[in-house]
């Protein structure tokens, strides 16, 4: 038995090899608090679900490419040989730039892909596209991308208030107060984009809470938080977290527990926010009991909370998952607006924290200096999408619409290469999303199993995981290097990324460009030199490339382990301004008000979604779903291993409901049930807790789709897919983020023989 560490953005490990053959990847010792995700490897590198050979699916190798009318998803494939796989990419790629143009083809590499510097998906395709002439590209992400768009608006970039956030040590020593919105899931910590050396959240929120600090938790699944934490449970309506904040605004303002003195300082269009909280603007003042009406939250708690956050050092933290709502801009604005009033940003542990658990960097960690990257080289083709409308996209090309200020209309995609990524779990309405992805004439996936997205393609080439190749393992907010060795040999056919596009890149006469005639280890071993000059302006000297892969992680110290977010704005606004319009905080955007956008007016404002509790729609369909993310897997990574299987229920995912919502329906923990709207349907199995508010349930994002039919208009999903259900609308036209947490649904108990689960199983051809 030979072992080997390595990294994945579920952290560091310990890869164990008998035989030439991965047996298991365990924590590394080093790290306190290590994910059971590495438990998934084994069974993905080597089950049912492993591409092994390059497939082309059948329509497609006997008709070529077809512009709409495609039968993607439902038509087998037929293993192929490298050079006719490679010679059709090749093909496809040039025939529709020489047609079409640069600007019908889109590169979709969105996901978190490997967790190395140079084996980085998105990077390997996006060089390789640029180097062909360009392509439609995305702009921002699913995870927080009202947050990217909205608060370089009111506060400034989302990055850099992240970087320079509030460590939770801080808080430790100075807090008293921690009030959260949607929590501080563990589970989402677990991982962190590029990796991290050490899992830190758990151990920083339990010395909180040995030093005296009190948290509060505004969500409706309990489980959210850590119980050790012990933190009061109140449970909102899902989607009326605006409408609490506003009535604690309200509360402050009229008690005269706001402070005056930091709004006109530090801030500007307080007097709007005033106007609005008071009634002035709509006729309605937004008091405790009117927020009560819309979360079901009790006023006088709400009054309660207000008067404790003014007495009390209080730092408000909200999750991303809030913000993936109709309206989604409003939850963050009035964070900043409710730490406004409290005039409490810049001191330590005062102020706001925005993301906060959404991953195992944020709050913790920096790092003295940026890692490298493979290079993507320049995009000549100028045109973007947000990324949540690729659907609108392929549906709807030439199509007007508004995004951030700008006045934009959809391009015409004819097609489609995805790497490191898996939109069938991103997206919403996973049956609108079948009918957009009929419409190129190519698509071409690379993919280490057979996921959704996979089985949507027409080419699909069998890549390598992050342990049968070597690489440089950094995270973006960790401050490590973790060893990425070749620990095993690629299993059956499966190539390295960076070899299939050289090889694609030499039939179309580009591969110069692309490779700059270096191996793959001559572009590692120049980023680790890279390395090591820059280490080496830090005080620490780095030992050789074949020495570290075959040494252990090399830690930096925190270049700033007490930082308080805007500490400088506050010390001194005028030398040092915000990025904003005004330089100062923007409780009114006269800019964003300027966009006439009446999905996202000039201020912090209550817009109830359109499904919700308090809806109409709720009459049919009478529970809210929450999808937040899996505790057993990231995202839909390696959902065949072992231990996502672990958590499923009959084979099915599971999904949390109260036991009030589960009696009604003659439901018991462990059955199977049917989770429906008017827009698809998937089974899911039953779990039956308290930790869950009545009316609401919540299915994890990730399991593979799963068609009881495929090509079936709306067939019923087998596994426990929540994207049959969302829908596809946008938070708003401002940063036309993803709104999947603002869903209804019903579910019943299935009754039956319940289906074979196939998603694991080739969609080969049998002829």
């Amino acid at each position: 038995m030979t072992k080997h560490v390595t990294s994945s953005h579920w952290g560091a490990g310990i890869a164990d090899v008998k035989d030439g053959k991965l047996t298991g990847v365990s924590g590394h010792p080093g790290d306190p608090d290590p994910s059971p995700i590495n438990d998934n490897f084994v069974d993905s590198i080597y089950g049912s679900a492993r591409i092994k050979k390059p497939a082309v699916r059948k329509g497609y190798l006997e008709n070529g490419p077809q512009h709409g009318g495609n039968k993607r998803g439902e038509e087998p494939f037929i293993e192929v040989s490298w050079e006719t796989a490679l010679d059709l990419a090749a093909k496809a790629l040039d025939t529709t730039r020489q047609k079409y143009g640069n600007e019908a083809i889109f590169g979709g590499s969105y996901g978190w892909g490997s967790a190395g510097r140079f084996h980085h998906a998105q990077s390997q395709l996006k060089r390789f596209l640029n180097c062909s002439g360009g392509f439609v590209r995305s702009e921002g992400n699913y995870s927080y991308n009202t947050a990217l768009v909205l608060l370089p608006h009111i506060v400034g970039d989302f990055e850099g208030l992240t970087r320079n956030g509030t460590r939770w040590s801080t808080i430790a020593k100075e807090g008293e107060l921690v009030v959260m919105f949607g929590g501080i899931p563990l589970k989402s910590a677990q991982v962190s984009p590029g990796g991290c050396s050490r899992h830190r959240l758990k151990g920083e929120l339990l010395a909180c809470h040995a030093a005296g600090v009190k948290f509060i938790d505004f969500n409706p699944c309990k489980s959210d938080t850590p119980a050790e934490i012990c933190a009061e449970w109140l449970a909102p309506i899902p989607g009326s977290d605006t409408a609490i904040m506003l009535g604690l605004a309200h509360t402050l303002l009229i008690e005269d527990l706001h402070d005056q003195t930091f709004l006109e300082r530090y801030t500007v269009g307080f007097d709007e926010v005033k106007s609005y909280l008071l009634g002035k603007k709509d006729g309605v003042p937004k008091t405790a009991e009117w927020a009560s009406l819309q979360s079901e939250i009790p006023a006088e708690r709400i009054r309660e909370l207000a008067r404790q956050m003014a007495r009390s050092r209080t730092f408000i933290c909200t999750a991303a998952g809030l913000q993936r709502a109709e309206h989604g801009e409003q939850t963050l604005w009035g964070t900043i607006t409710l730490a406004s009033m409290l005039g409490q940003i810049g001191l330590p542990a005062g102020g706001f924290a925005i993301a906060y658990g959404s991953d195992g960097g944020i709050g913790l960690m920096n790092r003295p200096l940026r890692w490298p990257s493979f290079p993507q080289g320049k995009n000549r083709v100028k045109t973007f999408i947000p990324v949540a409308c690729i659907s609108d996209m392929l549906l709807h090309p030439g199509e007007d619409y508004k995004y951030n200020g700008k006045d934009l209309s959809y391009p015409d995609i004819r097609m489609i290469w995805w790497a490191g990524g898996n939109p069938f779990h991103h997206h919403q309405d996973i049956n609108r999303l079948i009918k957009a992805f009929q419409k190129p004439e190519t698509v071409i996936v690379n993919e280490i199993n057979w996921t959704a997205t996979a089985r949507f393609a027409d080419i699909v080439f069998p890549v390598t995981t992050t342990l049968e190749r070597e690489d440089i393992g950094g995270g973006q907010r960790d401050n490590s290097l973790i060893p990425m060795p070749k620990v095993i040999d690629p299993v059956a056919e499966a190539r390295d990324e960076y070899d299939i596009f050289t090889e694609i890149a030499e039939r179309l006469n580009f591969d110069k460009d692309f490779t700059l005639d270096k191996t793959s280890r001559q572009w590692l071993e120049g980023m680790w030199q890279d390395l090591c000059v820059m280490s080496s302006g830090v005080g620490i000297t780095l030992p050789n490339f074949e020495s570290f892969l075959t040494g252990d992680i090399i830690e930096f110290e925190d270049p700033n382990p007490e930082t308080v977010l805007l500490s400088e704005f506050r010390r001194d606004p005028e030398q040092n301004p915000l990025t904003t319009p005004s330089g100062k905080i923007e409780l009114y955007s006269d800019r964003i008000a300027s966009f006439g956008y009446s999905d996202c007016p000039g201020q912090f404002t209550w817009l109830p979604p359109t499904e919700w509790l308090n809806s109409e729609q709720a009459r049919s369909f009478p529970l809210h779903m929450i999808s937040g993310q899996p505790k057993t897997r990231l995202h839909s990574q390696l959902d065949a291993g072992k231990y996502s299987q672990s958590s499923k229920v009959k084979g099915r995912e599971p999904v949390m409901i109260h036991p009030k919502d589960a009696n009604a329906r003659n439901i018991k923990d462990g059955d199977v049930v049917r989770v429906f709207n008017d827009r698809g349907a998937c089974l899911a199995g039953a779990v039956v807790t308290e930790d869950i508010r009545e009316r609401t349930i919540y299915l994890c994002t990730g399991a593979w789709y799963d068609p009881a039919t495929p090509g079936e208009t709306k067939s019923l999903d087998k596994h426990g897919n929540p994207n049959m259900l969302t829908h596809d609308k946008r938070t708003s036209k401002l940063s036309q983020g993803t709104a999947a947490h603002s869903a209804l649904v019903e579910l019943e108990k299935f009754e039956g023989e319940l289906p074979e689960i196939t998603v694991y199983d080739p969609p080969l051809s049998n002829d």
